[in-house]
């Protein structure tokens, strides 16, 4: 594989230790597992006396979605593998999968790098905008995932882990599938031989055993909504910082309703769904856990806690977005008498190929320079191609204009302060024609330099394409076709590095 780099973005939350903690895993949950070449031996290691887990998770996304998804799983990876070092007992890396999600948009797009170094998309067809938000574990992919995997086939580089990509996608994502059993299906084959379990938070097996934390919930959800508003308010948090409001009588709980998967919103001694204002009462609440518990699932905050409920988890590892919102789930622990697992930082950051580097060290330009807004490093680059005689002269001329006017400046205004305006407007004027000049000089030397600017837009694009973070908008399976498998296993030891060199704290568990 062609040497890559991995290059970690700084950190908004710091790395610590997370404590050990007591808890098995159920064996009622074991089928919620998805089939995966280890998962059999992995489930016996998290069945073990005093095994833990280190957790994260995503939504489903159409050919296993943007990148961050691939750093969230082989994060937890990393880190369990340094947290096994160091605390001689199993700890094994389990990725939530949230097929519960209902955000149809964002779960059926997929970008990539093509050919000509501009970005690709390719989307399943949009769902009608009157449509129920129908759970991504039970919306059908349909037909319009055959040409979307030709899209992507279609922008795939030539090379020996071509085919076996496509043909790993395909196994998948079937017209027959749904969006979130294609996701799930794919991530597990991928991630599976690197230890890594897949939990189906939507198996019926999950859903029985989380039903009676939501239920739960729902009986304590004005003393939760309180408890989050006082603990919001104490701290400053805000729903801009943190992307989250509380206090508003809310729910934690969400049911598939008349127009799919909706927020209970207290009112009174009963709920009623945000958009379909259909009313429920708690005992009706506790029949549809009892009787289909498909239908209720956790909001983001509640999610964590479930997750804590369910499997022995030691750490959650999240993005900054996460990260900042899970500040204030302390309270729904206390209040629900979960153990809380730590939020922690999974890796974030780019992946620098050759190809990109190659093009720094010509331009030579730095990756910090690459990830800044366009237009000043080209500016500058094309500057620095003016002939120095050029650059002499404009400095010297602008030099000589400055001087000069000055002493004109200067006796205007013993002559007659009225004419220093106009002295001044004149110096300007001057001084502009030879910005003017330098601007043309310039312009012409970006036409001669078209090709060298355009290579230096390509890298670019591979790096912050469309101005965003590249791990939140290209998917892996591109990577995965240039540099074949072994780009996983060199991702997963760059991140246990990074978390090694990062954690701190006892090295026993106490």
């Amino acid at each position: 594989m062609s040497v890559l780099r991995f290059v970690p973005t700084p950190l908004e939350h710091p790395l610590e230790v997370p404590p050990p903690r007591p808890g098995t895993l159920d064996p009622v949950l074991v089928d919620a597992f998805v089939a995966s070449p280890t998962r059999d031996a992995q489930l016996a290691r998290l069945q073990s006396p005093g095994a833990l887990a280190v957790t994260t998770g995503q939504q489903p996304g159409l050919f296993t979605g943007p990148l961050y998804t691939i750093h969230k799983a082989l994060s937890a990876v990393a880190l369990a593998r340094r947290l096994e070092e160091r605390w001689s007992r199993p700890v094994v890396p389990v990725f939530w999968l949230a097929g519960d999600d209902h955000d149809f948009a964002e779960a059926s797009t997929a970008a990539w790098i093509a050919a000509d170094g501009s970005i690709a998309t390719a989307a399943l067809p949009a769902r009608a905008a009157d449509a129920p938000l129908t759970p991504m574990y039970r919306e059908p992919l349909g037909d319009g995932v055959v040409p979307a995997l030709g899209q992507l086939a279609a922008g795939l580089p030539v090379s020996e882990f071509r085919d076996p990509t496509l043909a790993w996608l395909g196994r998948h994502y079937r017209p027959d599938a749904t969006v979130a059993g294609s996701y799930a299906g794919a991530i597990a084959e991928l991630l599976g031989p690197l230890g890594v379990l897949c939990f189906d938070s939507t198996h019926a097996a999950a859903k029985r055993a989380a039903a009676p934390h939501l239920v739960r919930a729902l009986r304590l959800a004005r003393e939760l909504d309180d408890d989050l508003d006082r603990w919001a308010e104490a701290r400053g948090t805000t729903s801009r910082t943190s992307g989250i409001t509380v206090g508003d009588g809310a729910a934690l709980v969400m049911v598939e309703a008349s127009l799919g998967r909706d927020r209970l919103l207290r009112d009174g001694e009963h709920f009623v769904t945000r958009r379909s204002r259909e009313r429920f009462d708690l005992a009706g609440i506790e029949r549809i856990a009892a009787t289909d518990p498909t239908r209720l699932s956790p909001n983001v905050l509640l999610r964590p806690a479930v997750e804590s409920a369910l499997l022995p988890t030691v750490a959650y590892l999240g993005g900054p977005g996460e990260l900042r919102y899970l500040v204030l789930t302390p309270p729904i622990y206390e209040r629900l008498e979960i153990d809380r697992q730590l939020p922690l930082p999974r890796w974030s950051g780019v992946i620098v190929e050759p190809r990109v580097d190659r093009i720094l060290e010509k331009f030579g330009v730095t990756l910090t320079e690459l990830l800044a807004p366009p237009g000043a490093l080209e500016a500058r680059l094309v500057r620095s191609q003016l002939p120095p005689r050029a650059l002499g002269a404009l400095e010297r001329l602008r030099a000589a204009l400055e001087e000069g006017y000055g002493v004109l400046e200067d006796a205007a205004l013993e002559i007659d302060p009225t004419l220093a305006r106009p002295t001044q407007a004149a110096r300007q004027q001057a001084l502009g024609g030879t910005q003017d000049v330098e601007k043309k000089l310039v312009q012409h030397l970006k036409r001669r330099q078209e090709t060298e600017l355009g290579q230096l837009a390509r890298a670019r694009t591979a790096i912050v394409p469309t101005g965003k973070p590249q791990e939140r908008v290209l998917t892996v399976a591109p990577f995965l076709a240039r540099y074949g498998p072994d780009l996983l296993r060199a991702m997963t030891d760059a991140f246990e590095t990074w978390y090694a060199d990062g954690l701190e704290g006892p090295s026993e568990p106490s």
